[in-house]
């Protein structure tokens, strides 16, 4: 059976496909007796195959020519495993304790082979909707954060490395396009894709496309996306996109990485957790009343931006006289004069957080996807009281995000909605 062209890979071309490939055929052991293999894609675009055998496991993973979930009317490019196999191995790189290893990436068959996360890692969304703390989780996050943004920076490379870096990235304009859709774009109008949860959210949502200084703010925010190549960004980082134990955490699915602004990906992550915190009270059931789990989110959120802070600063500090050309040393040569540019890079970092991560939640309660902890909410009226409250710390954050000065702040504006 020949490779050579693209086809979708069903159980048994799979297991023809392991059989002609070295680099995944050891990992079992060229054992193939025994062998389960099950398809567990649940998201909305690829085919993902789990294969577990007596002498070892991986995962496939291959990208469809159009979006699974809607079908071959909407067509989407099958490159973007590409990206994503070169974003898993430069970030993987760059953070090998947070991201799973590529044994194998096939351009033409748009297919990635990586390593298995075995159980007990669950999806961290289905975690926080089940109410299970992690205690490392944001220890770990900030870690992988500040060393895959800072590294990919200018802060690090060189503008030749960086400049070439991002002309590659620049391949995966469908995928940018796509999240310029669905978040900077469709919220703010009549769309054919949004929906709410009607018919008790349907003032609120029309009031997101009345509201002028909202999408004065969320214009500037689209053309930051679109325009500012601050480092080599996951693209798709909510809490569907990271598997967690409580003492592992992993980052997946970054097949939406190009070259973009830090604060998205640090506020799609802190934008999830934000939603998660609002669905809290449609989870909470007798016998517990989710007070100290909600507690704990809170807490996660700020020791997210502040161990991320703390730890980018230590990079920065650390590489500060290194190949980086963003502050040469000749110009940037005393500490004053240092601490005065990372005091303003990090402010206006932390405010690009907030509004990326504050778009990202509105686009979930008014825009095409939806999130799980919502959804799984089965009274509408409960549900849509925790959009509301969500939705109004969104439309908060993102017109007034420069008035913020610490994410303690943050905190205080959640528990006051």
């Amino acid at each position: 059976m020949s490779f050579s062209e693209f086809r979708p890979l069903d159980e048994n071309s799979l297991i023809e496909y392991i059989k002609a490939t070295p680099s995944l055929s050891s990992k079992i052991g060229h054992n193939y007796d025994g062998l389960k293999i099950k398809e567990v894609g649940d998201g909305n675009l690829n085919f993902v195959y789990i294969i577990v055998g007596p002498s070892g496991s991986f995962v496939i993973k291959q990208a469809l020519p159009y979006i699974r979930c809607i079908g071959e009317s909407w067509p989407m490019t099958k490159e973007r495993a590409y990206f994503e196999a070169v974003a898993l191995k430069q970030h993987g790189g760059l953070c090998p304790e947070h991201v799973p290893e590529v044994y194998h990436f096939d351009r033409t068959m748009s297919l990635i082979g990586m390593r298995y996360l075995e159980p007990p890692h669950i999806i961290l969304r289905k975690g926080l909707i089940a109410g299970i703390e992690y205690p490392l989780l944001a220890e770990h996050m900030s870690e992988y954060m500040a060393k895959t943004l800072f590294c990919t920076s200018l802060l690090y490379q060189s503008t030749t490395e960086h400049k070439r870096a991002v002309a590659e990235f620049c391949g995966n304009v469908e995928l940018c396009r796509l999240t310029e859709q669905v978040v900077f774009s469709d919220p703010y109008k009549v769309s054919e894709y949004n929906r709410w949860t009607s018919p008790y959210l349907d003032r609120d949502a029309e009031t997101v496309r009345e509201d002028n200084l909202l999408k004065i703010e969320v214009a500037e925010l689209k053309s930051k996306f679109c325009e500012r190549a601050q480092a080599l960004i996951h693209g798709d980082l909510h809490t569907g996109s990271v598997m967690v134990t409580p003492d592992s955490t992993q980052v997946i699915d970054p097949e939406f990485a190009f070259y973009g602004p830090m604060g998205f990906d640090i506020g799609a992550f802190v934008g999830n957790l934000i939603l998660a915190f609002f669905a809290q009270d449609g989870h909470a059931g007798q016998g517990n009343d989710r007070k100290s789990y909600k507690e704990w989110i809170l807490k996660t959120i700020e020791d997210t931006w502040n161990l991320f802070h703390q730890n980018f600063t230590a990079l920065w500090d650390e590489h500060k006289n290194d190949s980086g050309e963003a502050y040469l040393p000749a110009i940037y040569n005393n500490p004053e004069l240092q601490k005065l540019i990372q005091e303003k890079y990090m402010k206006e970092l932390f405010h690009a957080t907030l509004g990326f991560g504050a778009a990202k939640m509105i686009r979930r309660i008014v825009g095409v996807a939806h999130v799980e902890d919502f959804e799984s909410i089965k009274e509408a009226n409960i549900r849509a009281d925790c959009e509301r409250r969500a939705l109004e710390l969104g439309k908060t954050l993102l017109k007034r995000r420069r008035e913020f000065v610490s994410i303690s702040e943050v905190i205080s504006a959640m528990k006051h909605v």
